[in-house]
């Protein structure tokens, strides 16, 4: 299986290079950022040992999408995708929170719901909800941004501010962003008969003090999305909504004894449950954005990226 599961590139003025879960982020001078998306795949916060054809692409062809239908309400980071896996833009220190919102229990608030817990991150969540019910409201519930195969943590407002972390007033802008992003999203998810379940965005501010969204918006990777059509009706009977997102593949690891936890061993993906993974992250790309997903040249994809990316970089 062709994949792309590291790089090491040497662009033009390149100054650095940040190795993230999933993504690649080479920084440029004159504050240019360019970000490979691989193919390898997260869960639980742990890189799995083999990489998932096109996952790369349609994570980055997704939240290239989503960030140009949300661009009118958030300032992103985006200045144009020169590859199928790359995104090139303004280079920006990042926050280090990640901004979740819920507007569903499900996941891991369904998790620690079930744990019997009934605060989240500092936010109450309602007695009496089944999983897969629909909060009052959507819920905001940061995490600290972890690096490569850390596990991010569950944090509170308050503790983000009162640390330092980010000060009061850049997350009072990041709130406000994030309640409008989950709304757009929503517009968008239902449009395609879908419901925006819950999702994370990562902001980061430019050199001139401008916050903007970056990374990955509404893929199966951050967010959670279920079907409209029936939804009401499993909710009712109790039975499992059907989604698309990456929890499948959680399901499976939960199957097989492990979740990240110290002392559990990671179990082996065969070739074939590779290819159906790929498979089922296709039918997800479709599904979000409506369009037949086009494949891309696997034949050499560093070459491929080395070359569009050189070949858009002159244009700068």
């Amino acid at each position: 299986m062709n994949t792309i599961t590291d790089t090491n590139f040497k662009f033009p003025k390149q100054v650095n290079v940040y190795k993230g879960k999933v993504r690649e982020v080479y920084r440029l001078e004159d504050d240019i950022m360019v970000m490979v998306a691989t193919d390898r795949l997260s869960a639980f916060d742990v890189v799995m040992p083999k990489g998932i054809p096109y996952k790369g692409q349609i994570l980055n062809q997704i939240a290239t999408k989503m960030m140009n239908e949300t661009a009118d309400i958030v300032p992103n980071w985006l200045l144009a995708t020169p590859d199928a896996n790359v995104a090139v833009g303004h280079a920006c220190e990042p926050f280090k929170v990640e901004m979740v919102i819920r507007g569903y229990m499900s996941g891991h608030a369904a998790r620690e719901y079930k744990a019997g817990k009934r605060m989240l991150c500092g936010v109450a969540m309602p007695e009496g909800l089944k999983e897969n019910d629909k909060f009052p409201t959507p819920i905001i519930t940061p995490a600290t941004k972890a690096e490569m195969g850390d596990h991010d943590e569950d944090i509170s407002r308050e503790d983000i501010i009162k640390r330092g972390i980010v000060s009061e007033e850049d997350y009072k802008q990041l709130e406000a962003y994030t309640y409008a992003l989950f709304n757009r999203g929503t517009e968008i998810a239902a449009k395609r008969g879908l419901i925006l379940v819950d999702t994370k965005y990562e902001f980061g501010k430019t050199k001139d003090g401008k916050i903007v969204l970056i990374d990955e918006i509404h893929t199966p990777d951050s967010s959670r999305y279920f079907y409209t059509d029936g939804y009401a009706e499993r909710q009712e009977k109790a039975e499992a909504q059907k989604q698309l997102s990456k929890e499948f593949v959680r399901q499976w690891l939960i199957s097989n004894n492990f979740q990240g936890l110290e002392g559990q061993t990671l179990p082996v993906m065969s070739d074939e449950y590779i290819a159906t993974v790929s498979e089922r992250y296709i039918e997800l790309y479709e599904n979000i954005t409506g369009e037949t997903f086009v494949k891309a040249d696997v034949t050499n994809i560093q070459d491929r990226i080395e070359n569009n990316v050189l070949g858009y970089l002159k244009t700068l």
